[in-house]
């Protein structure tokens, strides 16, 4: 009876169905849970380029990482930055917009290296740890993604135009989508 009573009360308080924080997020919105899921895959990218030795795979490997950050800066910043503005606080969007400028910058110096060049493993290494950073704030408790679910945008829509935009660059860069 009492899990009844709970179960109802927790009905009335609100209309939203409870979202999880956990860093699977299955019950977070769309667009949370595709851009958690971009960052899971670029993270184990990351983490599979450190056990590389040849050159050939080393380049393969960041041409993927490359690729998939590429297209992850674009339709957060054509997307979710801009709606999010007013709904998380300007100073997280704004610092948001300043890590991918560097990270863009970081992975610019990268291609125009080749894998065997001194600092090349390095540069792949601290970019890495930077894109693992910003993942990070974007998802800690109060970070971006926390602060966006409180907020009175459609996420779910917002899931789909991201999927949709993904999808679209992805064909426009030379790979294929996931997802």
């Amino acid at each position: 009876m009492a899990a009844a009573a709970k179960s109802s009360s927790s009905k009335t308080k609100s209309a939203k169905p409870r979202k999880s924080t956990r860093r699977t997020g299955r019950r977070d919105p769309l667009a949370v849970r595709l851009l958690k899921q971009d960052h899971r895959e670029v993270e184990k990218m990351f983490d599979e380029y450190e056990q590389l030795e040849s050159d050939a795979e080393k380049l393969a490997l960041f041409n993927q990482i490359a690729l998939a950050l590429k297209v992850h800066t674009q339709i957060e910043e054509e997307i979710l930055y801009p709606e999010s503005r007013g709904e998380v606080e300007d100073d997280l969007v704004d610092e948001a917009y300043v890590e991918h400028d560097s990270a863009k910058k970081l992975i610019a110096e990268i291609e125009a290296m080749k894998p065997s060049e001194e600092f090349y493993d390095a540069k792949v290494k601290v970019l890495g740890e930077y894109i693992k950073h910003h993942v990070k704030e974007e998802e800690q408790p109060g970070g971006f993604f926390a602060q966006a679910k409180k907020g009175d945008e459609d996420l779910e829509a917002m899931g789909e135009r991201l999927k949709a935009r993904k999808e679209e660059l992805m064909a426009q860069l030379g790979g294929k989508a996931v997802n």
